[in-house]
């Protein structure tokens, strides 16, 4: 099910941080705190839109994401993250597959 413009398994760019990951759920608008609005999404993003939660290429983190701040990867490859297999089994050459969402 696509709720925005990417989709679960979609290697994505954040556009200001320049780094890369894996949607691993969606959210069809921001479910965060007010308190984490304020101090993490700094840009003040739209709370109405999708909100994306990215495991971060190369980290052990994940992120939570505006859909304004993600692009698409042309030719995405596959990621490093030590979650991903939580989630995926497959890298299919565009997307990974068998990424289920927690929601």
């Amino acid at each position: 099910m696509t709720i925005g413009r990417f989709y679960i398994g979609q290697i994505v760019l954040h556009k200001r941080f320049s780094y890369l990951g894996v949607i691993y759920d969606v959210d069809p608008r921001f479910m965060q705190s007010e308190e984490w609005y304020q101090h993490m999404a700094l840009s003040y993003p739209p709370k109405d839109q999708p909100w994306y939660h990215v495991l971060v290429d190369g980290m052990n983190h994940a992120t939570y994401v505006s859909e304004r701040n993600l692009d698409a990867v042309a030719n995405p490859q596959p990621i490093y993250h030590p979650l991903l297999e939580d989630y995926s089994s497959l890298f299919a050459g565009q997307r990974y597959e068998t990424l289920s969402s927690i929601n």
